[in-house]
């Protein structure tokens, strides 16, 4: 039966938190100085207002906002933040350190690859192609695609029968414990937790419950475990 690795994209393989949160800002700052009334603080506060409302992968946060400050959306303004957004998302785009080099250990070792995420189809696969590891993946499932996010059983599901494997020999890599973790041991899965700083009481679940979780510092210790 086939070895399988599953990967969360957003904070596992790549920073997406860090990056997005420097984007946001300079685009706040540009829109503030070319006439969006309000103190930078104050419109970013705002923004991530209407962030926590709409979701992330919302596609008109700025249109919103320049809406409630000015009475109607200003083309220009939102022009001007998406662009400024964009720009600065990409040229910080990166995989954390030694991704790439324990996707080549992993394929080298005989496993299978795929990727479990929430979000965008268009979004996710973005990153991938433009990190340049969309090769190293047999299959990339995401939430729009599914019809339910993580930790929901049923994604988990559907990328195993997808990749026609056994949850037994299918190991899911993510961030959150919650989310990536639990959900892929409940669909009788394995996991692995990195890049994630646990509190008291999530070891304490972790220890208790014996869940079949696996906890590392970052991604780039796997290769010491599989």
């Amino acid at each position: 039966m086939r070895k399988t690795v599953f990967f969360d994209i957003d904070d596992t393989l790549l920073d997406t938190s860090g990056f997005a949160e420097i984007a946001r800002r300079s685009a706040i700052e540009a829109m503030c100085d070319n006439g969006l009334p309000l103190e930078y603080d104050e419109a970013y506060d705002m923004l991530k207002e209407i962030i926590k409302e709409k979701g992330s992968n919302y596609g008109k946060h700025f249109n919103i906002l320049t809406k409630r400050l000015l009475g109607q959306e200003d083309s220009f303004l939102i022009a001007l933040g998406m662009t400024t957004y964009h720009n600065i998302k990409f040229s910080l785009l990166r995989p954390f350190p030694r991704t790439l080099a324990i996707l080549i250990y992993l394929k080298t070792k005989g496993y299978h690859l795929g990727a479990i995420t929430n979000g965008k189809n268009i979004k996710q696969w973005e990153k991938l192609v433009r990190l340049n590891i969309h090769h190293f993946f047999d299959i990339v499932i995401t939430s729009e695609e599914v019809g339910v996010e993580k930790p929901d059983p049923i994604i988990y599901l559907e990328a195993l029968r997808r990749m026609n494997c056994d949850p037994k020999n299918s190991i899911m890599v993510g961030n959150k414990l919650d989310v990536d973790c639990v959900g892929a041991v409940n669909a009788g899965m394995s996991a692995i937790l990195v890049n994630s700083t646990l509190s008291e009481e999530e070891k304490e679940r972790v220890n208790n419950e014996k869940i079949p979780i696996i906890v590392l510092d970052n991604i780039s210790d796997i290769d010491t475990i599989l």
